[in-house]
């Protein structure tokens, strides 16, 4: 069963998707239609490209005079990729920037997938690495402060374990070793 929704406006005609057993299809001659654009030489295109050649379909449709047509559609994941291979010179001239418009969204989408992306992957990176080496020093930092407490706890529980026979033994004098004091500049 086929289900018809519009799903937006190409030079203010109502574009359809159709639902045809689960897949999403656009027909594309009311687009060209819209564009002033030939629907025949449009579908020729398609079918002269590999890839959209592979995925366009005859698909029952409703026309704007409520009769069953069979129209040409493309997957409405398709349809993005072939509208911008429209050039802006072949359509009706009230259309003509809103192409325009749209091609250079698609060059600014397509710039942002393969290079603006990459260059954030490159970043992320670079700061990884920088936090990650300063992660590591307080890492290093830390365990060397923990050894120096650890043997000043050392130290201080000797001192509070020294007895006064100790002291007295040792001719009254406390044998401690106490570390020697740097000079302060």
């Amino acid at each position: 069963m086929n289900n018809q929704k519009s799903v937006g406006f190409v030079n203010k005609v109502s574009i359809l998707l159709i639902e045809q057993e689960g897949e999403k299809l656009i027909p594309i001659k009311p687009i060209c239609e819209a564009l002033g654009i030939d629907d025949k030489a449009q579908r020729d295109k398609i079918k002269d490209d590999e890839i959209l050649n592979s995925v366009g379909v005859l698909s029952p449709s409703t026309g704007a005079d409520q009769k069953q047509y069979e129209m040409f559609c493309l997957p409405l994941k398709y349809v993005f990729g072939w509208l911008f291979t429209i050039n802006p010179k072949n359509v009706k001239e009230e259309a003509r920037q809103a192409v325009t418009m749209y091609r250079q969204e698609c060059y600014d989408v397509l710039f942002k997938h393969f290079v603006k992306y990459q260059d954030f992957v490159v970043e992320r990176s670079k700061q990884t690495d920088h936090y990650f080496d300063r992660y590591r020093a307080a890492q290093i930092s830390f365990k060397e402060a923990r050894d120096v407490m650890q043997n000043a706890q050392k130290e201080l529980e000797r001192v509070r374990k020294y007895t006064f026979e100790e002291y007295e033994a040792s001719g009254d004098q406390m044998k401690l070793d106490f570390p020697e004091e740097q000079e302060v500049k």
